[in-house]
């Protein structure tokens, strides 16, 4: 069904995105101690693929509208030899996908996307997680569609969905599967494949069903509307920076970024403290410890090796804030927020 909802000729379910997204490296033949790039700016789970697969991570640097910075995409792989890139839409920001894909081209670089904050989204009407090879959708809690936990991998390669199919834990009971490739091409891969057991439950998937289709459609049409009347109401307040989205960025904003601007960390932090006094509960890529799920790439020292040169990361992360908006904010609780954002930033 999800196949089909994006166009896309096969899709499996897994127990998690993180699942999804390595086993999409490892089915696009990432061996260990491959080169994978990926954007800095991104959550835990996305470079925890790639150390699952035993790979070594290119991380890429950030633009100050939350995308991946192009630059400095083509200058590391030219200078990595990587192959591979895993694309994060971290938190529904995507960025001019034509261009980055005649990067990847140029450079004979392979593209995986997380699409975990991207179902429903599209670049210039082509939906994400179609652009490469394989895309990795989530299902987790206060995702577009809920099961609690679960991944979905999108693919139309067949080899990479055969092995994906058989990494997941089918055993030899593929030919079950609706949207599968053919018996041939899991003979090329059953015994080479080995079983990862990271199958989606049977009560993920009936969760995750009944959501997709209209269902989806409504939500991202209302939680666009509720980024909307957020946005209107931030505009204009005193170190406050929204990012600019062009047209041909279709996307789904199920949270609400910002940076602060010409503020000291100290500053950043009395304000995010402030808000949550009043209830509104911000995000801050910029603290020094990693709290709930917001981590940043200083943060991740499982990488080992030398430290990576991010000078754009520095500087956006350090006023990156994140706000998430519950479908059940009406507009005038969007205008309360704003309010006690603006409030909060005026005694910096």
């Amino acid at each position: 069904e999800f196949a089909a909802e994006l166009g896309a000729r096969y899709c499996v379910a897994m127990n998690s995105c993180g699942s999804t997204m390595f086993v999409a490296l490892k089915a696009a033949g990432v061996m260990p101690g491959d080169a994978v790039l990926s954007n800095c700016f991104t959550l835990a789970p996305v470079p925890g693929a790639i150390a699952h697969a035993a790979a070594r991570p290119v991380l890429v640097d950030v633009t100050d509208d939350f995308t991946i910075d192009l630059q400095d995409l083509d200058r590391k792989a030219a200078a990595s030899g990587a192959k591979t890139l895993l694309l994060s839409h971290m938190r529904g920001h995507v960025c001019d996908m034509e261009a980055l894909t005649a990067v990847c081209r140029r450079h004979g670089v392979q593209l995986i996307e997380d699409c975990a904050h991207t179902m429903g989204a599209a670049w210039n009407g082509r939906a994400t997680g179609t652009w490469g090879r394989a895309g990795c959708f989530s299902l987790q809690s206060y995702k577009h569609a809920n099961a609690g936990e679960g991944g979905l991998l999108v693919t139309d390669d067949e080899d990479v969905a055969a092995r994906a199919t058989l990494y997941s834990g089918s055993y030899m009971l593929y030919r079950s599967h609706g949207a599968r490739p053919a018996d041939e091409v899991f003979e090329r891969w059953k015994y080479l494949t080995p079983n990862f057991s990271l199958r989606m439950s049977n009560l993920a998937a009936a969760l995750a069903r009944p959501q997709l289709g209209a269902v989806l459609q409504d939500r991202c049409r209302r939680w666009n509307e509720r980024y909307a009347w957020l946005a209107a109401a931030l505009q204009g307040t005193p170190h406050l920076r929204l990012p600019h989205r062009p047209a041909q960025e279709q996307f789904v904003a199920s949270s609400l970024q910002f940076s602060l601007v010409d503020l000291a960390p100290g500053q950043i932090a009395a304000a995010i403290a402030r808000c949550s006094q009043r209830g509104v509960h911000v995000k801050w890529f910029g603290a020094d410890e990693p709290v709930g799920f917001t981590s940043a790439w200083t943060h991740w020292r499982f990488f080992g090796g030398e430290p990576q040169s991010l000078p754009q990361a520095e500087r956006v992360l350090a006023g990156l804030c994140d706000l998430r908006l519950p479908l059940t904010l009406s507009r005038d609780d969007c205008g309360a927020i704003a309010s006690v954002i603006r409030e909060a930033l005026a005694g910096a």
